[in-house]
């Protein structure tokens, strides 16, 4: 058997734009791809040579009703690992981003955040 390795994840946002010009300051991405896209949508791709996060809009996003640990089939949050936790953090909070449940465990450490469409974050490092 061939093992899986992981590529990308499709989310839906408001403005994939935004959000790619947010991950890309954030963690240094890059952006591999952008145009229009499935149902008269835009889709921006943005990541690393290896793996990365495709951000579709339709155009008309509706918000879930729930929070997404409710809703069967929703993506709870996006890990990213990170070689310097404490100059992520700082990044991420000189964006005007709070960050919470920071916790120290072996054998690294994390903290979240949640960008301006509500999508939750978890920034890992284990160094």
């Amino acid at each position: 058997m061939t093992q899986g390795i992981f590529e990308h994840v499709n989310m839906t946002v408001a403005d994939p734009k935004r959000t790619a010009q947010m991950l890309c300051e954030l963690f240094d991405w890059k952006i591999r791809w952008q145009g229009p896209s499935l149902s008269t949508g835009f889709s921006v791709h943005v990541g690393t040579e290896t793996g990365y996060v495709a951000l579709y809009s339709p155009g008309t996003a509706k918000k879930p009703n729930n929070e997404s640990y409710q809703l069967i089939g929703a993506v709870n949050h996006l890990g990213i690992l990170v070689d310097d936790l404490d100059a992520t953090e700082a990044r991420v909070k000189a964006a005007g981003i709070a960050t919470h449940s920071h916790q120290v465990y072996d054998p690294g450490a994390r903290f979240y955040f949640h960008d301006h469409d509500g999508i939750e974050y978890e920034v890992v490092s284990y160094a």
